[in-house]
């Protein structure tokens, strides 16, 4: 499993606010084909969303650290039935992780103001 920085995954959460689910898990749960289709999105792009229909949230807790582990992928974010993982593909190069950007009063900016940056 990929671990990253608290300022990577905050960069990340900035950047996958504005994405659409691309993969949904339904009632068969966590199936090899999902998997291969999960593989396949972060390869094309990197930061993806995924909508889980199950309720259960130590389920969906459970999901995402197999996902996580068995495709050598970081967890960046687990809200309600959306979860956000994040794998570097050396082929695209997509996202560019940054330090979070500062302002004038040398505070970090918040979600809000980063969201309107993009």
């Amino acid at each position: 499993m990929l671990t990253l920085s608290v300022s990577e995954r905050l960069a990340l959460k900035g950047r996958a606010h504005s994405l659409n689910p691309i993969v949904m898990i339904g009632n068969a749960g966590l199936t090899e084909s999902v998997l291969k289709e999960i593989d396949a999105s972060l390869l094309r792009h990197e930061l993806i969303k995924i909508r889980v229909m199950g309720d259960d949230r130590a389920l969906r807790e459970s999901m995402m650290t197999e996902i996580c582990t068995q495709l050598h992928a970081g967890p960046v974010q687990h809200i309600g039935k959306i979860l956000v993982i994040f794998r570097p593909s050396p082929e695209a190069n997509l996202i560019e992780i940054k330090k979070m950007p500062r302002h004038k009063g040398k505070k970090p900016l918040t979600k809000k103001q980063l969201g309107s940056r993009s």
